[in-house]
């Protein structure tokens, strides 16, 4: 099993209270969210459509697709909404002082 390394992605004053962003590891793209203070990492692109759902919107706990409405739940990446049926992968992530960090295991970035 790959090692899980910690990447440096953003400071916590690059993103406001419920808002999110595409990050960018490798030739990984991530999602980047704020809910509410609390920060989380999911794959960036709609498990359903190939659509960044940083194009999307956030509705309390759940981001909505851009390109056909489904929702997931930010913390898990499990599907709320339909058409979505297939989770998001989830990344783990920390703050350090003001850097936020998302971990990917090492034979992925």
């Amino acid at each position: 099993m790959a090692e899980l390394r910690f990447y440096p992605v953003a400071s916590t004053s690059d993103l406001g209270e419920d808002e999110m962003k595409p990050v960018t590891i490798g030739k990984k793209t991530i999602a980047l969210y704020n809910v509410g203070g609390t920060y989380h990492a999911t794959e960036a692109f709609c498990s359903h459509g190939h659509a960044l759902l940083t194009d999307g919107y956030i509705e309390g706990e759940l981001v909505e697709c851009p390109m056909h409405g489904g929702t997931f739940e930010i913390a898990t990446g499990q599907p709320k909404g339909e058409p979505c049926t297939t989770a998001l992968q989830t990344y783990p992530l920390r703050v350090e002082g003001d850097t936020i960090l998302i971990g990917i295991a090492d034979d992925n970035a």
